[in-house]
């Protein structure tokens, strides 16, 4: 089990990433970052883990498709 400073709430998670609040839940929303909620009042959860993983899959190159001739 994760201990409970494993995880950040929105507004930490936002600043970590750099993005807006509203971009951050509009991501979790869609997928594109994983989401636990608080089931005591509901607050969404991030873990650090997860924030890291999706800045190291952020900052990596696009792979550049090849070009049939």
């Amino acid at each position: 089990m994760k201990k409970l400073s494993e995880y950040v709430k929105t507004a930490e998670a936002a600043e970590i990433l750099g993005v807006s609040q509203t971009t951050l839940r509009k991501w979790a929303e869609s997928g594109k970052i994983p989401v636990r909620m608080n089931p005591a009042n509901g607050y969404r959860l991030f873990l650090r883990s997860d924030l890291d993983e999706f800045l190291r899959r952020a900052a990596e190159p696009l792979k550049e498709k090849k070009r049939a001739r």
